[in-house]
């Protein structure tokens, strides 16, 4: 498992980065064998969109798979366009750590980076 994105030929590639990578893995070690984890886009947050982050054991047929070493993250299809293009990162600065998704459909977002809009 060494593929960094995984690309549909209409909403480009979602990829993962060395340190998301890394952390997520490290994430997973601790659950049971057969987690993932599971980003999603919802309506709310202080610009209209947020990122959800969970950790899933069940992939439907129509997820997105992103593998990259140990992680792998599944996009549900309606999140999916929302994210078309975008680099999940994890960062770990003043403001504490976190992933963050560096999301070039976004035309706006707040100061934490959970929250966009489109």
């Amino acid at each position: 498992m060494t593929d960094a994105s995984t690309t549909d030929a209409a909403t480009g590639p979602v990829t993962i980065s060395e340190r998301a990578a890394r952390r997520i893995g490290e994430i997973l070690g601790k659950e049971a064998a057969g987690a993932m984890l599971r980003i999603s886009v919802e309506g709310g947050g202080c610009s209209g969109f947020q990122y959800k982050f969970d950790v899933d054991r069940a992939k439907a047929a129509d997820d997105l798979v992103i593998e990259r070493d140990r992680a792998v993250v599944l996009v549900d299809p309606a999140s999916v366009p929302f994210l078309a293009g975008s680099e999940v990162d994890f960062v770990d600065d003043l403001m504490g750590a976190s992933f963050r998704i560096n999301n070039p459909n976004a035309t706006a977002s707040c100061g934490c980076g959970t929250s966009f809009s489109i």
